[in-house]
């Protein structure tokens, strides 16, 4: 744990950085959830995840970290925590906005090599009250994962007029190609394959009170990879508890 600790530590101080480089105070949060839940997989082995994770924009470009517990998790071979580096720029089209952007996932406590990066794209369109976001995200061919892993998702977000209640909705579908099946189970436990969510949040800033339905359409657990993890694929309630600073 402890080059991810410097890791994490490092990044912050870049985030906070010089007033040369940094073009806005960095925001902060903490976040506890029921279950550390990505694409319809855990990545908590079901259980309970904590996270902390600071942004900012530098030079012209948004960095964030992101640092969660997985809790000895199956799907990433015993990791202890995930170091999530995110280094992206938009710009905008009209009331359309695009963004690119670079994701490193850094494990700690894995019993293989587990990091691996993905490349991002995705456009936001605002409507009055709703937001809608398109992308994809990209991870090229890599030992950790089996190969690659294509992600395209779509979600629409806006308040509930009448009340202090954020509805989203999202769906998501998951493929790429196989080199090694033991590895690839860790992003697609059965193969390619499909997730939703609906979830309502509300703001008391600075705190965000989450609840989440997640699903997928995964119903094989005939796997033969302990990374599949098949005990924690299927539909949840995930609920959450953010503070902001």
């Amino acid at each position: 744990m402890r080059r991810f600790g410097l890791l994490a530590a490092g990044v912050a101080s870049v985030l906070a950085g010089t007033p040369a480089l940094a073009q806005s105070v960095p925001s902060v949060g903490v976040e506890a959830a029921t279950d550390e839940v990505r694409r319809g997989l855990s990545w908590s082995d079901g259980r309970g995840a904590l996270s902390a994770d600071i942004a900012s924009d530098i030079a012209g470009f948004d960095a964030s970290a992101r640092v969660v517990t997985t809790r000895d998790s199956a799907r990433h071979a015993g990791a202890d925590a995930v170091v999530d580096l995110d280094v992206g720029g938009g710009f905008d089209l009209g009331a359309l906005r695009l963004r690119a952007s670079v994701t490193g996932h850094l494990f700690a406590g894995s019993a293989i090599g587990a990091d691996y990066v993905e490349l991002g794209g995705a456009g936001s369109y605002t409507l009055g009250p709703v937001t809608l976001d398109a992308g994809a995200k990209y991870a090229p061919g890599q030992r950790s994962i089996g190969g690659d892993n294509l992600y395209l998702y779509a979600t629409a977000s806006g308040a509930i007029i009448g009340t202090p209640l954020t509805a989203t909705a999202g769906i998501g579908r998951t493929s790429g190609s196989t080199d090694d099946p033991v590895r690839a189970a860790r992003l697609r436990p059965a193969g390619d394959y499909t997730d939703w969510r609906l979830g309502l949040s509300y703001v008391l800033r600075p705190v965000t009170v989450s609840v989440d339905y997640v699903a997928t359409n995964i119903d094989d657990r005939r796997m033969v990879s302990p990374l599949a993890d098949p005990d924690h694929v299927g539909d949840r309630f995930v609920g959450r508890v953010r503070v902001a600073f």
